[in-house]
């Protein structure tokens, strides 16, 4: 199946009258907007052609229902005071946009050179990006979300399954609560992950929904580490970055890594 044909796939099973669809085939996209409010989701159609390509019809009722959570949740008024608890950071590329489609600021701080955080609002199956006119009619300010923020990340479980190739440990946090990516930002659990590592320690946020900790020990580590880093970016529904990161002194590098051979970008 080509993206064309999952575009047209996809707005089949969602079919309504005030949804309209949009396929972009340069960019490999699909826009669901609704007509009277002009909000709307894009998805991006090769990383849902993958998960196809594994989990064939699950796959597709997994993107059709994230859409439809996120058009309905577009609907609704929402407030932060008394939600303190469910306003959390959110990991995105730093292609993500800036403001929504009305124009209106997102807030956002930079993280890396490939990563930016934005904040949410968790609603149960799906969130709000938090933007400046819901601090604004609150009355709340940006520091404030953000230590909030920082705080429920920390407070998050982290389970952490283990496994071992070529004498390379790799460590996966993958809860799929939405907020996999954003434990990157747990100062405290990756400080304890380095107390375990004994040779390079080097992090992968492929997607939202992923968080990789590798212990390095030799060159089929780092080749190990690409392949599954392009392969969970592939099969995203919101793709965060190929690249990995170096992890030293509480500091997070970008880095390149092909094949056997490994450099900073």
């Amino acid at each position: 199946m080509d993206s064309k044909q999952m575009a047209k796939e996809i707005e089949k099973r969602l079919a309504r009258e005030e949804w309209t669809f949009q396929f972009d085939s340069k960019k490999d996209t699909l826009r669901i907007e609704d007509s009277q409010t002009k909000k709307g989701v894009t998805v991006s159609l090769p990383g849902i052609i993958a998960k196809w390509q594994e989990k064939q019809e699950e796959a597709l009722q997994e993107v059709v229902y994230y859409i439809e959570q996120a058009l309905h949740t577009m609907h609704e008024a929402y407030t932060l005071s008394g939600k303190e608890k469910d306003i959390y950071p959110v990991i995105r590329s730093t292609s993500f946009p800036t403001e929504t489609k009305d124009g209106i600021p997102l807030i956002y701080e930079e993280h890396t050179a490939e990563t930016r955080i934005y904040y949410a609002l968790d609603l149960g199956n799906t969130y709000r990006l938090i933007d400046k006119t819901l601090i604004e009619q609150e009355n709340w300010d940006v520091h404030q979300i953000k230590e909030i923020a920082r705080f429920n990340i920390r407070s998050l479980e982290t389970p952490v399954k283990e496994d071992e190739v070529a004498g390379n440990r790799f460590y996966f946090v993958n809860t799929n609560d939405g907020y996999d990516a954003s434990r990157i930002l747990n100062d405290r659990f990756l400080e304890e992950m380095a107390q375990k590592i004994t040779g390079t320690m080097v992090l992968a946020v492929p997607h939202q929904d992923v968080l990789v900790v590798a212990d390095i020990q030799n060159e089929t580590g780092y080749d190990v580490l690409a392949q599954l880093t392009m392969s969970f970016f592939a099969s995203g529904h919101v793709p965060v970055t190929a690249l990995s990161f170096l992890y030293e002194n509480g500091e997070l590098e970008p880095v390149f890594i092909l094949g056997k051979n490994k450099g900073k970008q």
